[in-house]
């Protein structure tokens, strides 16, 4: 059976992948990459190659997307598909650096993670997203900690510039984002697309920052049709997929 790595997102763990691999029913063996235990992107990268097949398919989200992205770097012929989602190949700016560093002094000082969590919401998931996903997102949240939080966050503020890369990948390559992320704007999938050559852009209306666990029904639908594709050869198609809002919502 075929294995998709799936990369959790900052201050996330396995279940923000759980309810796509649900949608996929079986038709992979999915693992979730660890990203929990190292205090940069690329030993993120690396404790995930250590533990994954020969060869596999990859999937990160959001700061997974840029451990992908560092995996790419270090072992390229070992991934037959790739699946960036909601992510950024640009390195941190000197604005972000520093809010980044306000976020950890306060994440730092705060007795209590969870009313952080949950004000952190609206810039993570879609306003009109369900009650039940909300709850997992804060108890997740919680799982993870504060401490994770701030590791991880000071990892993605020292990453690497990306972009470099991505003319180099070979591989049948989706680029997904929800329409409405306000953490990371459509553009810099946009961008991830334009320099990813044969890669195929999906906007998911609706949706905001966390596409696997927002729209999972259409996260795997979106899986399956990239895993459909040949590995060693590239897709010519260089046109924006979109989802219409009729067809998203007939999948969920």
């Amino acid at each position: 059976m075929r294995q998709i790595v799936m990369i959790p997102g900052l201050c996330s763990d396995a279940a923000i992948w759980r309810r796509t691999i649900a949608a996929l029913g079986g038709d992979f063996r999915c693992v979730v990459g660890d990203t929990l235990q190292d205090s940069t992107l690329p030993g993120m990268a690396r404790r995930i190659l250590d533990s994954a097949p020969d060869k596999f398919a990859l999937a990160g989200v959001s700061m997974g997307g840029m451990v992908a992205m560092e995996l790419m770097r270090l072992a390229p012929s070992r991934v037959t598909h790739l699946a960036l989602i909601s992510t950024n190949a640009r390195p941190d700016s000197v604005r972000q650096k520093i809010y980044r560093s306000l976020a950890n002094m306060v994440v730092g000082m705060t007795g209590d993670f969870r009313p952080l969590a949950k004000r952190s919401l609206p810039t993570l998931v879609h306003p009109d997203v369900p009650e039940d996903v909300k709850s997992e997102m804060i108890e997740m949240s919680m799982r993870v900690g504060p401490k994770t939080y701030v590791r991880q966050n000071r990892a993605v503020s020292s990453r690497r510039d990306s972009r470099e890369i991505l003319p180099q990948i070979a591989v049948p390559t989706s680029v997904i984002v929800g329409e409405e992320d306000v953490l990371i704007p459509v553009a810099m999938s946009r961008e991830i697309h334009d320099r990813t050559l044969g890669s195929t852009l999906h906007i998911i209306p609706g949706c905001g920052h966390l596409p696997p666990i927002e729209k999972p029904t259409i996260v795997a639908d979106l899986l399956r049709e990239l895993m459909g594709a040949r590995p060693g050869t590239l897709n010519s198609q260089r046109e924006d997929e979109r989802i219409g809002a009729t067809s998203a919502s007939t999948k969920i």
